[in-house]
């Protein structure tokens, strides 16, 4: 057998490189598809920490704030001035916009609260003065809201809100004249100020000058066509002239820009009443206290309507979650009264009676239903 000397036997490949190679292939394809496309590796163990957010400014939450009015988006306003405050307790510009807003959604009782913290927080600011005597005016207390007013104007004889809001209170206190002449010096020293010309619609309103009243708030939707509340005022002034159809119209209207608000539609609803249809009427107000379940006035009105239509049973159900909810009104105690006497139940309306008779010591109704059970 022959055998070659010169054969070697083949050395055998080291199979630690090729891992090598393979591993570090393997890391490149990981690495770009990691960059590339990092959600699909992600550990479905590990929580990712949350993707960090800026905190909004209290610039940005004021910006919002003021566009949510421009838009007539009071509630949006309110939480974003509330921001403000709790962000820069002393921002008196914030309470003192709170207070204006707050008033103007029917909560003048926590607008005080933000009023008057924005005196103390500049007790030399006349616009804040004059915020202040609106609040209290709108709170029944004209005593005070007279002084605050006086000593805005004194304070800054040029702010037309001062003297606005001092017309407001003059009106609300029986003194027309001196409401009017007020009303038309704010006026004339701002008069593109939507306040002053609500203020002025409004002294108008209370001196029966329903026309004249009504251009006046028609004034301030050019200025903020946004305001549900004004056009609510202006429906209300031709309600007072009768004409129903464009009182309604402009209810509507606050009803778009407030869809949220029970108060366009609690107008609406009183305004079919008054209209003579108070079928339609009961529909509205249902859906006003669809919107609200608390809202007082769609109570006191609902009732009002189930008066009318003799249906006492109802009258007892909704008037007694009114005064539940704080209505203290004689035509509300006396139809309360009334409603039990003519369900023969003189037991429980006596009570009612002599609440209104304490509100009003002359209330024929209550005095009459008095007689009835006598």
């Amino acid at each position: 057998m022959y055998i070659n000397r010169d054969w070697k036997p083949r050395r055998r490949r080291k199979p630690w490189l090729r891992y090598l190679l393979l591993l570090a292939l393997a890391g490149g394809a990981l690495f770009w598809a990691r960059q590339q496309h990092p959600e699909l590796l992600r550990n479905p163990f590990v929580t990712p920490a949350p993707t960090p957010t800026p905190t909004r400014t209290s610039l940005a939450w004021l910006a919002e704030a003021q566009k949510a009015f421009r838009a007539g988006h009071l509630d949006r306003a309110i939480e974003a001035y509330r921001h403000v405050t709790e962000m820069e307790p002393d921002s008196a510009d914030a309470y003192a916009w709170l207070a204006r807003l707050l008033t103007i959604q029917g909560k003048p009782e926590e607008a005080l609260v933000m009023a008057r913290k924005a005196v103390e927080l500049e007790p030399d600011n006349a616009t804040y003065l004059a915020v202040l005597a609106m609040v209290l005016d709108w709170n029944g207390k004209y005593e005070e809201a007279m002084a605050k007013a006086l000593e805005a104007v004194d304070m800054d004889p040029d702010n037309a809100q001062a003297h606005a809001y001092l017309a407001e209170v003059y009106a609300d206190m029986g003194n027309w004249d001196r409401a009017l002449e007020e009303a038309e010096t704010a006026i004339s020293l701002d008069d593109q100020d939507p306040f002053v010309w609500r203020n002025y619609g409004y002294v108008l309103e209370v001196r029966g000058e329903y026309e004249k009243a009504i251009q006046a708030y028609l004034k301030a939707t050019e200025i903020n066509p946004n305001l549900a509340y004004i056009y609510i005022a202006a429906g209300r002034n031709y309600q007072a002239l009768g004409e129903f159809d464009k009182a309604i119209e402009l209810f509507q209207k606050a009803r778009s820009i407030q869809p949220d608000d029970p108060a366009p539609q609690d107008a609406i609803g009183w305004a079919y009443f008054l209209a003579g249809d108070p079928q339609k009427a009961i529909v509205q107000l249902e859906k006003a206290l669809e919107i609200d379940p608390n809202y007082t006035p769609s109570y006191v009105h609902l009732g009002t309507v189930y008066y009318v239509r003799r249906n006492y049973e109802g009258v007892i159900e909704v008037l007694q979650k009114a005064v539940e909810q704080g209505a203290k009104k004689e035509t509300v105690y006396y139809m309360l009264g009334l409603s039990y006497v003519y369900l023969d139940d003189c037991e429980h309306g006596i009570p009612w009676l002599k609440k209104a008779l304490e509100l009003n010591p002359h209330s024929q109704p209550a005095l009459q239903g008095l007689q009835l059970c006598r």
